[in-house]
């Protein structure tokens, strides 16, 4: 059962394709967990959120980024590197969510500490499986 207090997962999603951003949507609303989504298309658009510079000065830092690999301006292997090796954001979850299945790209994530790798489509029992990683409490859906 979800507690009517339990405070909603901030979520950043880096991914430049709507498409792929439609269907994280879709996953989150379809598992009804308490979450907020914030999403940018690119490495340099994810650095100036997490740093909350300009548009994004207002907003919560996330409890979890969700990155995609090959990005514009900044690619995710860039952006995860910086975030790592930045002591103000090195602890946030990353969850690297790619189509690549390449052994070479898993063994670098992950050898810059990515905390997670997904090979897209996600599917709804990886996803809470990963949420639970930052809220433990996450993963009881709701029926309502």
């Amino acid at each position: 059962m979800t507690q009517a207090t339990e405070s909603p997962v901030e979520i950043l999603l880096v991914e430049d394709n709507p498409g792929d951003v439609r269907l994280l949507q879709e996953a989150l609303k379809d598992l009804r967990v308490a979450s907020r989504l914030h999403v940018t298309k690119d490495g340099v658009e994810a650095l100036n959120f997490l740093r909350r510079k300009g548009r994004y000065a207002d907003l919560p830092r996330p409890d979890i980024l969700l990155l995609d690999l090959t990005m514009p301006k900044k690619t995710g292997l860039e952006l995860l590197e910086e975030i790592k090796n930045d002591a103000e954001l090195s602890s946030i979850p990353v969850v690297i969510v790619t189509s690549s299945e390449a052994r070479s790209d898993i063994d670098h994530t992950l050898g810059l500490y990515a905390n997670c790798y997904l090979i897209k489509p996600i599917d709804a029992e990886r996803l809470i499986l990963v949420l639970r990683t930052v809220k433990p409490e996450v993963g009881e859906v709701r029926n309502d």
